[in-house]
């Protein structure tokens, strides 16, 4: 599962999905740190009809039920499998609250020598990873303040050439979800009845360690 991701420089972001330039802080990032997501655009007119918008989120879901944000230290990956059942997941499931979490490469613990070696993974053409999420929308009771936060989403890899290397040896292996960029707009406007549809494996050629 993944919990350290390097987001893209803003420039990518906004090439890459046809959106304003916007500001972004830190690029490597760690759950309850603030990332950028791209969702389908609330509102919309005539003068700016783009209909993707990106904001600023915590890495890690904060249910609209939370009483703080400590539960993003175990809401930044959500199984693709139980997300409809799940307390933390199920709204936003269900409500389809599809979001794309852009990123230049991922990292994660490779076991085959004995012990944990974090490896930076990345698209073997260079591309931004487009992760699909899920995002949520909670007011702070303390302060009133609206908080966005989203999740990736997860789905089996014990068969999977390339991802099947990570995590403990005993442990189930996972990997995000990645989407073909042929079907980003397709998952940002899919009902939650057609969201499965979307949970595959990404080709192991099309990835790489990448230094």
């Amino acid at each position: 599962m993944c919990s350290h991701y390097e987001a893209p420089s803003p420039q990518r972001v906004a090439e890459t999905f046809g959106i304003e330039p916007f500001e972004q802080g830190k690029l490597d990032l760690y759950p309850g740190y603030s990332g950028p997501f791209i969702r389908r655009a609330e509102r919309f007119d005539d003068e700016s009809p783009a209909p993707l918008e990106v904001l600023q989120g915590a890495f890690g879901l904060i249910p609209t039920w939370s009483k703080d944000t400590k539960i993003v230290r175990s809401t930044y990956n959500c199984r693709s499998e139980t997300a409809s059942q799940k307390p933390s997941f199920r709204t936003a499931w269900r409500n389809a609250q599809h979001c794309i979490i852009p990123a230049a490469a991922i990292y994660e613990p490779d076991w085959r020598s004995g012990k944990a070696i974090a490896t930076r993974i990345a698209r073997a053409d260079g591309e931004i990873m487009g992760i699909a999420g899920l995002w949520e929308q909670w007011r702070n009771p303390g302060t009133a303040e609206t908080v966005h936060s989203f999740t990736m989403l997860t789905l089996n890899a014990d068969d999977h050439p390339f991802m099947c290397h990570y995590h403990k040896p005993q442990d189930e292996k996972r990997m995000l979800v990645i989407l073909p960029r042929g079907l980003y707009g397709d998952w940002l406007n899919a009902g939650a009845s057609d969201s499965m549809e979307f949970i595959r494996q990404y080709p192991a050629d099309r990835l790489e360690v990448a230094m």
